[in-house]
């Protein structure tokens, strides 16, 4: 197949599936490099729109650098220790992962050293191939009618609950960010960490590493437990201290631990590697042919979304948090547009942007549509590209305060957008769009400073304020016609006859300023501005 010039380049640094390279296939040109071989890999960045790695290829400041046209890095994985990402978001560079990639193999890896655990299984088989027959030795624990503490009920926690309640366990939880309607839901009781201590058989620890959780199990912690009970982490190493870990396992306070999981990896040596009790797997938890399919897959798809100019849920330097809602998402591009009209006819940055949302469209989080307004604002008045990821940095750095405000009330409009913001001379600029959906799917412009609009928000568009009177739109169409620019559409709004009218033309081709300038100069219109749609 020949690849045409225009295509954007996909840089896959490492070994990604082959469905992931199949989504990428058809729209960019994918191009491959061994990502740990740093000059290959920063000569390859320089044509390259995306790229797409794991955890052997480092994309620092300097590879960001090294690719002008980069607009997204992606991390077939969940972790991103080796993406700057502050970097990444300083060029404006969305940055991408595949957080739930891995979320059923890290649960079953879990349900797994907790099974191998309660019945001596790896110290079994390790005995046994070393000409060993000791049954006895190696007596077990049933894990029917237990009590299993989960520390963290977030998506691997509940996976792992929902398992091993299949084994008719009494669950537990503790989860300080969780509502206990929600554990009840589950079927686990939230309690405190104290009390889960002491209650369990068995613990397993499903919680990110942060500051408040790096240490949160340590001797202080583990002289409290139930005696006998075992311990499994298969979260993130640091969570439990690995010596305090030890010693309760040496003084016999603990029955037992699967760890999958170091503070310090790789980790080949640490104090509870000489306990036969102590199951020990080199960080395993997203080490399926399913997790790493999925993972590879995932991205890809954020990729070609990103590529495509739409918004990307798995952004990690998005300022949007969460999913946006399938609502939602068509109002996307209408927010955007409303802010390059914004800018368009305010002529410059404002110094504080209201971004409001009217209808029941608000049930949804709306956040991501004060994101998408941003976008359009500054479309138009920086150089550099401008992104989801930078434009909070532009808004920011330029002093512009943005607000969300949102209503369930749209009277007129299923639902509404209205971007309204003060200039810094006190003069205060609004415009206002609608989505409509169905076969007569549109974006509509509907009011512009109180004027009222029925108009296509697509395409080029030209503004004119001026005294209505007859003749005006006869001259400007004259004018624009002599240039050789034809119109598309043309609508006229007044507050009352012989009064301020704003003019609205839709157009097929640029309008040079000059041109628009002489327009304006010829009916005396008070503003004249120019916006280009098509580009966002």
């Amino acid at each position: 197949m020949t690849l045409s010039a225009d295509r954007p380049v996909v840089l896959i640094a490492e070994e990604l599936a082959p469905a992931a390279l199949e989504v990428l296939a058809d729209d960019f040109d994918v191009r491959h490099v061994d990502g740990t071989d740093r000059p290959k890999l920063l000569a390859a960045l320089a044509d390259a729109h995306a790229i797409i790695v794991r955890s052997a290829t480092k994309v620092d400041a300097e590879a960001i650098a090294a690719g002008p046209r980069l607009k997204v890095v992606a991390r077939a994985g969940v972790g991103l220790d080796n993406v700057e990402v502050p970097a990444a978001t300083a060029r404006g560079v969305m940055v991408v992962n595949a957080p739930t990639s891995n979320i059923v193999s890290a649960a079953e890896q879990a349900v797994a050293l907790l099974l191998a655990v309660a019945r001596h299984t790896a110290s079994a088989s390790t005995a046994l191939k070393n000409g060993e027959w000791k049954r006895s030795k190696y007596t077990g624990v049933e894990i029917v009618g237990k009590t299993v503490g989960v520390v963290g009920l977030g998506r691997i926690g509940v996976l792992f609950a929902q398992r091993m309640a299949a084994f008719g366990t009494r669950l537990i939880a503790y989860d300080p960010y969780i509502q206990p309607a929600r554990a009840a839901a589950l079927g686990v009781r939230l309690v405190g960490l104290d009390e889960l201590l002491r209650e369990s058989d068995f613990i397993s620890i499903h919680l990110p590493k942060t500051p408040e959780t790096v240490g949160l199990i340590g001797a202080k912690e583990l002289a409290q437990v139930k005696p006998g009970v075992r311990i499994v982490n298969a979260a993130r190493g640091g969570l439990i201290d690995e010596q305090a870990l030890a010693d309760a396992i040496e003084e016999g306070r603990v029955g037992g631990a699967g760890i999958d999981v170091y503070a310090k990896e790789p980790c080949t040596s640490s104090p509870l590697f000489k306990f036969d009790n102590v199951v020990a797997t080199p960080h395993l938890g997203a080490s399926t042919n399913e997790a790493q399919d999925k993972a590879g897959l995932a991205v890809a798809k954020s990729v070609k979304l990103a590529l495509q100019g739409e918004f990307v849920p798995d952004a990690v330097n998005v300022q949007a948090g969460g999913v946006v809602a399938e609502d939602v998402r068509p109002l996307l591009p209408l927010a955007e547009k409303l802010g390059q009209v914004f800018t368009a006819v305010a002529g410059g940055v404002a110094a504080a942007v209201t971004v409001e949302v009217s209808g029941e469209i608000v049930a949804n989080d709306v956040s991501v549509l004060k994101l998408a307004a941003t976008k359009g604002l500054f479309s138009a008045v920086v150089e550099d590209q401008v992104t989801y990821v930078n434009a909070p940095l532009l808004a920011g750095e330029r002093g512009v305060e943005l607000q969300l405000v949102t209503n369930a009330e749209s009277v007129e409009h299923a639902n509404l957008v209205t971007v309204r913001g003060a200039l810094p001379d006190g003069q205060v600029v609004s415009v206002s769009g609608t989505y409509i959906a169905g076969p007569r799917e549109a974006e509509k412009l509907t009011e512009l400073d109180g004027f009222a609009l029925e108009l296509t928000a697509e395409g080029i568009l030209l503004f004119f304020r001026y005294v209505d009177r007859p003749g005006v739109v006869g001259t400007v169409g004259s004018i624009l016609g002599d240039a050789g620019v034809n119109i598309a559409a043309m609508q006229v709004a007044r507050r009352e006859a012989g009064g301020e009218a704003l003019m609205t033309l839709t157009v097929d081709g640029t309008v040079a300023p000059d041109l628009l300038a002489k327009a304006a100069e010829s009916i005396g219109a008070t503003t004249a501005s120019a916006v280009d749609l098509t580009q966002h």
